[in-house]
């Protein structure tokens, strides 16, 4: 494996996400917020995607304004541009580039074997299917490859993600040298699992068709305790009603969980100050606005001075291209292409 080409001792983490829907309760506590504590403690690259939600996106403008309020949340949950590079994916034309390279070091059986196209293709059955759905590993390869990245926290579900982009990487050095930086997956700081407040056995979803069982981190308090309120529990009216049994009593392991996540404690030690699913309903949604109000609020300044959020995205755009543009030169110099 190439040595690390920085200096820095801390481990190079790349976390990227797609512009495609807003961001909810699960997304925060599940992950956003690990973002924001981990990003003092890594030398933390936070990449928005843009490019690889076209491959499902069919209409003009949807992507650019999904693009700058995916940014304005990022900042929002508290990644600081001066400590965290947040970036725009299409902004670092680096991306495209090294997509092509990692496209002509890629085979097709091995991107035929891509369990998320057949996923993705089968949910698009008798609609277009984008090449790019195809093709999306040598993007997401090259994402990561640019930016010499030591770690990749994903799930269980991802991973064939990583391994095929080390699996490139390998390739690529075998051809042409020691180049590229190999990842590791490596499984992130563990959040809370949020389930649907109407089926606590599915997790939380902004795919929610009725959106009552989804809170959303744009949601107005009055719509938080509404949707708390509604909560799926239990008939169980007993004496011990209100405990911490996810098997037995989903819906109401799912409000402890969620309360235990917003107030810093345990699941088993919020059970044991209720008797009672009303009461437990009504502070889990407040302790839930009470997270998420300052969130809410610098949110929407965000949005309301768009010169201020692009300049935050330049920020770390600029601190992206330094890198890429690096890593990209070095990928030139060892295929030997022609020096521009």
């Amino acid at each position: 494996m190439t040595a690390h080409p920085t200096t820095t001792s801390a481990a190079r983490v790349l976390s990227c996400i797609q512009p495609t829907g807003e961001m909810h309760l699960g997304n925060y506590l599940g992950a956003l917020r690990a973002w924001e504590r981990d990003q003092r403690s890594s030398d933390a690259f936070h990449g928005i995607v843009d490019l690889h939600a076209l491959t499902v996106i069919e209409e003009p403008g949807v992507v650019g304004e999904a693009t700058l309020s995916l940014a304005a949340m990022l900042f929002a949950i508290g990644l600081d541009p001066e400590v965290a590079t947040v970036f725009v994916q299409s902004h670092v034309p680096e991306h495209s580039e090294l997509g092509w390279i990692m496209q002509c070091n890629v085979s097709h059986g091995e991107l035929s074997r891509m369990t998320q196209f057949k996923d993705k293709t089968s949910k698009r059955e008798g609609r277009f299917v984008s090449a790019g759905l195809f093709t999306y590993p040598a993007l997401q390869a090259a994402d990561i490859l640019l930016y010499d990245t030591d770690q990749v926290p994903v799930g269980d579900d991802q991973r064939q993600h990583v391994e095929i982009t080390r699996d490139i990487a390998i390739r690529f050095n075998n051809r042409f040298g020691d180049t590229l930086v190999l990842p590791e997956a490596v499984t992130p700081t563990a959040g809370a699992r949020v389930m649907s407040l109407q089926d606590p056995m599915s997790k939380m979803s902004k795919s929610d068709e009725s959106g009552a069982g989804c809170v959303f981190l744009t949601d107005d308090p009055a719509t938080v305790t509404k949707k708390f309120k509604r909560a799926v529990t239990d008939s169980d009216t007993g004496p011990d009603a209100v405990r911490y049994d996810r098997g037995a009593k989903p819906g109401v392991a799912n409000l402890l969980e969620i309360n235990a996540a917003a107030t810093d404690r345990t699941p088993q030690a919020v059970a044991e100050d209720y008797s009672r699913y009303g009461p437990l309903k009504a502070d889990t949604a407040e302790a839930v606005v009470a997270v998420l109000d300052p969130i809410r609020a610098r949110y929407g300044e965000l949005l309301a001075d768009p010169g201020e959020l692009e300049r935050l995205l330049r920020v770390g755009s600029d601190k992206a291209r330094h890198v890429a543009s690096t890593t990209l030169a070095r990928v030139h110099r060892a295929i030997g292409i022609v020096a521009r």
